[in-house]
């Protein structure tokens, strides 16, 4: 699985992506992230990639010029590797909310390139011309979208064969069913007086199922 970020902030996935799961996924190249930054495509030696907004209003706007020129080249960089045609999404209050059924879906796509606004937004024709998809990940405000492609890659990289230990491990995940998972303990079996719950304990597969089928209903 290939994800290429549009930022102009790689340094902000150092941790996330070198951590973990994901750190161990990168290091075997079961997932591949890369990064091309728009600062690269810009003319003046300020590097500006935004600029105040028509119409007047706070803020400002990142520009389409090196925008588009950076989802282009992350798009020509992975053809070029042999990569698949990148599904190119925007991270947005205004997209689609994201969800683990989708998340599944982006999975199958090969090649995700996910493209970071910053400021008050980005500028509307960039939208139309370089973004297949806008994507939320909730009814809040982020300072980037950053966090929100982090959520994106952990989420589905999850699906990607080899990430996880146990393959299985998503099938009763959270939302996967779709349901919340049932509650989860181990040891020690007494903790201040608070007992696992006997089924649990019982060794009788077929109640535990329908236990933890029941607390995944409630």
């Amino acid at each position: 699985m290939k994800f290429t970020v549009v930022t102009i902030f790689p340094e902000m996935f150092d941790s996330v992506l070198g951590a973990s799961l994901l750190g161990k996924a990168r290091a075997a190249g079961t997932i591949e992230v890369e990064f091309v930054d728009p600062r690269e495509f810009t003319s003046d030696r300020h590097r500006t990639v935004d600029d105040a907004p028509y119409g007047g209003g706070p803020g400002m706007v990142m520009k389409p010029e090196p925008l588009i020129a950076a989802i282009e080249a992350a798009s020509a960089r992975g053809l070029e590797r042999g990569w698949s045609r990148p599904h190119r999404m925007l991270m947005s209050p205004g997209g689609d909310a994201l969800t683990q059924s989708r998340v599944r879906e982006l999975a199958d796509e090969g090649h995700l390139v996910l493209v970071c606004g910053r400021y008050e937004g980005i500028d509307e024709r960039v939208i139309d011309l370089c973004i297949d998809e806008e994507l939320s990940v909730g009814d809040f405000v982020l300072t980037g979208g950053e966090l929100a492609a982090m959520a994106i890659i952990d989420a589905v990289a999850r699906y990607v064969p080899g990430v996880l230990g146990d393959a299985a491990s998503t099938d009763e995940e959270s939302f996967s069913q779709p349901l919340l998972e049932y509650p989860q303990y181990t040891r020690p079996q007494d903790y201040q007086g608070e007992r696992v719950p006997e089924v649990l304990t019982s060794g009788d597969h077929a109640r535990i199922r329908r236990w933890r089928r029941e607390q995944a209903l409630r």
